[in-house]
């Protein structure tokens, strides 16, 4: 297979041409980025908002031109918008460069494979009517931390908590799946989001926005951006808790949220195995470098009971995250098995503390949930300052 480079990409985009300045993508300035991962091409455009729809034919151009060349496999072209206005005067209760109106509704209307990306102030974002904000994390994909955040929000909730739920996972979104969501959320006044309920929860994921199969192919800032407005666009009202599922890792969307978000603790999900813990470890530590309250550790998958004989068996290895939590001096939440009925569940759209409430493992869940607001309650972390670097 022949090998595919950036500088034959851009080669290849000299041909193509923008009907407008008569010049090629290449050399226009409408070229924002390539990025290959073994013969996949992703290419960025950014363009004038204005003329998004006019160049639809522009960026199909260039998939189809990208496509045919030796060695690519399949090739995506997104435009993105950059809109930034003047900052006017900031509003109270906003933050800085921010005023009523400024940057409402971009990155939430896409099509043709289109996306919006804002200007960020770089000031705390601030949540009104809502208590406590704590992020549910790990350091690797894979280990149930969507699955684990979903039903410690329902545990939450069916404790009495007022509480809602923040799907911060902007490249691989799961809210819509796991709480049958397939609405799209409204909005009065143009500017600000409802939260869409599902059992007694108000829910928010860029899922309930895009289509289900529609990548989201977007930089670190345009990440940060989406994030910062489903956290200060849209209508949480009065909760005692809104929790956020993180995507996995350690990148923009972490440190967005645990440098401007004034977050009362975070909840680490990990498996029992080595590797897990590794990278789970790496994810705790970044919380604690900016300040963030470790207020424990999940062990989720910790052991497997086979639904017809009950014998028990450990596949991951059992015990591994109750000991780093020790050997980390943060508390241990609870151990959460691997079971058909946790995973069938959370596929249908009816998780396992909705579908199952009195089985053994929504106790579980309910537990670490008592865990989890017990810690919130005593830390009074709710109105904790975002974290300040000091040059001396």
């Amino acid at each position: 297979m022949a090998e595919v480079t950036e500088s034959a990409i851009r080669k290849v985009l000299e041909t193509v041409m923008d009907p407008a300045s008569g010049s090629s993508v290449a050399s226009s300035g409408l070229l924002g980025g390539i990025a290959i991962r073994g013969g996949h091409v992703a290419i960025t455009l950014d363009v004038d908002p204005a003329r998004g729809t006019a160049l639809e034919p522009l960026r199909q151009a260039c998939e189809q031109a990208v496509r045919a060349m030796p060695g690519v496999l399949s090739a995506t072209a997104v435009m993105t918008a950059e809109r930034a206005a003047p900052p006017p005067p900031a509003a109270p209760g906003r933050g800085p460069g921010r005023g009523p109106g400024q940057g409402q509704g971009q990155g939430h209307g896409h099509s043709h494979g289109s996306a919006t990306k804002t200007t960020g102030g770089g000031g705390r974002i601030d949540v009104p009517g809502v208590k406590h904000i704590i992020a549910v994390a790990s350091g690797k994909g894979g280990v149930g931390k969507s699955t684990t955040a979903v039903n410690l929000a329902l545990g939450l909730a069916a404790n009495g908590i007022a509480t809602g739920l923040l799907d911060a996972d902007i490249y691989g979104p799961s809210m819509p799946r796991m709480l049958g969501v397939t609405e799209k959320p409204d909005s009065a006044d143009g500017k600000m989001l409802k939260p869409i309920e599902r059992y007694g929860l108000r829910t928010m994921s860029i899922g309930y926005i895009v289509n289900e199969d529609t990548p989201m192919i977007w930089r670190g800032p345009m990440v940060s951006s989406a994030l910062e407005q489903m956290l200060r666009d849209v209508q949480w009202g009065e909760l005692d808790v809104l929790v956020v599922d993180m995507p996995p890792g350690t990148g923009d969307a972490q440190l967005t949220l645990a440098q401007r978000v004034a977050l009362a603790g975070a909840v680490i999900v990990s498996t029992p195995q080595d590797i897990a813990l590794v990278d789970a470890r790496k994810g705790l530590n970044m919380f604690r470098k900016v300040a963030v309250p470790v207020l424990g550790i999940v062990e989720n998958m910790s052991y497997f009971l086979c639904p017809k004989c009950g014998e028990r068996s450990e596949i991951f290895g059992h015990g591994g995250a109750r000991e780093e939590a020790e050997k980390l001096g943060v508390p241990f939440l609870g151990e959460v098995p691997l079971h058909l009925d946790i995973r069938t569940t959370s596929d249908s759209g009816r998780p396992i503390v909705i579908d199952k409430p009195d089985s053994p493992h929504t106790q579980v869940y309910k537990n670490i949930a008592g865990r989890v607001w017990k810690q919130l309650s005593a830390n009074q972390r709710g109105a904790r300052k975002a974290p300040t670097i000091v040059v001396r």
